[in-house]
C-alpha cells in the first residue's frame, strides 16, 4: 500500500499528545460521555469507559440501559452511570431527554458500543447529533449502521467526527457489498471519509485511517489476537479519551489505533497470539503512552 503513510512510533513522536497541566483536576483532564449497551451485551460499554480512562481522560460518564446501570457502577466505581429507559427488547428506548444535558458537560462523546438494534442505534445517533456543542464525536458499532441518513449533518460539523467501522459496518455506511469493500479497502475508507466529512478508521489486519481530504495512514502491527469480542469497544474508548484530552480528531484516531495494536502485540508476547481478552489490552495503554 505505497500510497499510505506508515503509522509508527516516529510519526507519533512527531505528533505528541497534549500534555496535561500538573495542576489539572479531573474535569480539566478531559470529560468523556460513553452511550451504549444492551441487555445482550451489558458489559461492552464498560470496556469503552475503562479505555477512555486508560487513555488519560479525567472523568467518564456512561449512559446505558437501566437494567445494567447499577451493576456497571458497582463493577467500575471510577465512573458515573446514568440509567436510560429500556425497551422490552433490552435496548435503549427514548434517550434524548437524558443524553442532551450530559453532552453539554462532555469534551468527547462516543455513541454506539454494544448497541445491537438498528432502531435503538438510530435514536441514539439522533440524540447525540442534536446538540450543537463543541464535543468531539466518536461513532462505533451499531451507530455506524444508521449513518447514511445522517450524512449531511456529519458533513456540516466544524470538527469532523470519528468513525470506526469494520468491513460489515463500512459496507452499510457506503451502501455497498462487503466484498467490494474488501476488494479495495483503501478506496473504501477514503470514500467514507470524504462522503461523511469525517476521520474514518477501517479496522482489520492492516488498519487504515483516512481524512476527508484524502490522506491515508496504515498500521499493520496488531496481530490476529485483536480479532476478538470487545476489541473494538476498547479502540473506540481510547479514541474518545484522547480526544477529550485535547487531541485533534485525526491525532486521537491515529494514536488510538497504534495504542490498541501495540497493546495487542504485548498481549500476544506475554499471553499468546490467540486467547487474550479485550480487557487485558487496557493495562498496557499507560505504559505505551509513557514510552513515547
Amino acid at each position: 500500500m505505497a500510497e499510505a503513510l506508515a503509522l509508527d512510533s516516529d510519526w507519533l513522536r512527531a505528533h505528541p499528545l497534549p500534555p496535561p497541566d500538573n495542576a489539572a483536576d479531573k474535569n480539566a483532564r478531559g470529560r468523556v460521555l460513553a452511550a451504549g449497551g444492551c441487555a445482550m451485551v451489558p458489559g461492552g460499554i464498560r470496556l469503552t469507559a475503562e479505555a477512555a480512562l486508560r487513555a488519560g481522560a479525567g472523568k467518564v460518564q456512561v449512559a446505558t440501559i437501566a437494567s445494567a446501570a447499577l451493576a456497571l457502577g458497582v463493577a467500575m466505581p471510577e465512573i458515573a452511570v446514568h440509567a436510560i429507559p429500556e425497551g422490552a427488547d433490552g435496548e435503549m428506548a427514548d434517550c434524548n431527554a437524558a443524553i442532551a444535558p450530559l453532552i453539554d458537560r462532555a469534551d468527547a462523546v462516543i455513541a454506539g458500543p454494544a448497541v445491537s438494534c438498528g432502531e435503538a442505534a438510530a435514536r441514539l445517533v439522533g440524540a447525540v447529533l442534536g446538540p450543537a456543542g463543541p464535543a468531539a464525536l466518536v461513532f462505533d458499532a451499531g451507530a455506524l449502521m444508521t449513518l447514511p441518513r445522517h450524512r449531511e449533518e456529519l458533513r456540516r460539523r466544524v470538527v469532523p467526527a470519528l468513525l470506526t467501522p469494520h468491513i460489515g459496518e463500512m459496507a452499510a455506511m457506503l451502501e455497498e457489498e462487503p466484498s467490494a469493500i474488501e476488494a479495495d479497502r483503501a478506496g473504501a475508507v477514503r470514500r467514507a471519509a470524504q462522503s461523511y466529512g469525517a476521520i474514518c478508521v477501517l479496522k482489520g489486519a492492516t488498519s487504515l485511517v483516512a481524512t476527508p481530504d484524502g490522506l491515508l495512514f496504515a498500521y499493520a502491527g496488531g496481530g490476529v489476537g485483536l480479532a476478538t469480542g470487545g476489541s473494538g469497544d476498547v479502540l473506540a474508548g481510547l479514541a474518545a479519551g484522547l480526544a477529550a484530552r485535547g487531541a485533534s480528531t485525526l491525532d486521537a484516531a491515529l494514536w488510538a489505533v497504534w495504542l490498541h495494536g501495540e497493546a495487542g502485540r504485548r498481549c500476544a508476547e506475554q499471553i499468546g497470539p490467540l486467547g487474550f481478552l479485550a480487557r487485558e489490552l487496557l493495562a498496557h495503554v499507560p505504559g505505551l503512552m509513557r514510552a513515547l
